[in-house]
């Protein structure tokens, strides 16, 4: 039998699924550190990102201080962490992936709010709105989608990244990966790695449909000339 069928046959027997070391139990130890990861760089990121662009001003040096954290290896980061205060666990994988989502998210924002059109700007602010107005109902609308953009990459790249959680003795799926070759469980291996990269497939997609909903939803409308009296 081939490596790839004994890994379906892993996915698919029901004892694979349940238990502290089943399948579903890793996959939320996975979702979690995952969304624990994205939504604290969101926090961060995010603010600083629109900001910047409604400013202006200070956006490049955010990119390239942001971008500093991106060229460096997660797993060294990682390894640092662990070694450090923080010592071995998930709360050492959470802030090493919150570092690592953090520079697409803080400049696809900043790129987002740059890249709105001036002469919507221009119109809004003739209209007498304030710049609070403006932000929330000219440059973020029209930001939406490279907004987004930027958090369907933060999401996939942490999804995939957390699997080296299992290296320090943190969950998620990649347990099955690290475990799996300490065992030379060869269809544990595979099957952890179908399942990383479905759910990558998955959240990619959840997003891309929330992005297209919420873009369409959230798209200014063009002001109504006034009646002629």
């Amino acid at each position: 039998m081939s490596t790839l069928s004994s890994a379906f046959d892993w996915l698919t027997t029901g004892a694979s699924w349940r238990g502290d070391e089943g399948i579903a139990h890793r996959l939320g130890e996975h979702l979690l550190l995952t969304g624990a990861s994205v939504g604290i760089a969101c926090a961060v990121a995010l603010p600083v990102g629109i900001g910047l662009g409604h400013l202006g001003r200070g956006g490049t040096l955010a990119i390239n201080v942001s971008n500093i954290g991106r060229a460096v290896p997660t797993f060294a980061v990682l390894v640092l962490l662990a070694i450090g205060p923080l010592g071995i666990g998930d709360t050492t994988t959470v802030v090493a992936l919150t570092l690592f989502a953090i520079a697409p998210l803080v400049t696809n924002s900043y790129v987002g709010m740059q890249e709105v059109d001036a002469g919507a700007k221009e119109a809004a602010r003739g209209m007498g709105m304030s710049g609070g107005q403006l932000l929330r109902r000219v440059e973020l609308p029209l930001a939406l989608p490279m907004i987004m953009l930027g958090l369907r990459l933060a999401a996939v790249q942490v999804v995939a990244t957390a699997t080296i959680a299992a290296l320090i003795g943190g969950g998620g799926l990649g347990r099955f990966v690290v475990d799996g070759l300490a065992n030379n469980r060869r269809p544990e291996v595979v099957g952890g790695a179908i399942l990383v990269a479905a759910l990558a497939l998955l959240v990619d997609g959840l997003l891309l449909v929330l992005s297209r909903a919420v873009s369409t939803a959230r798209a200014p409308r063009a002001p109504r000339a006034p009646r002629a009296r």
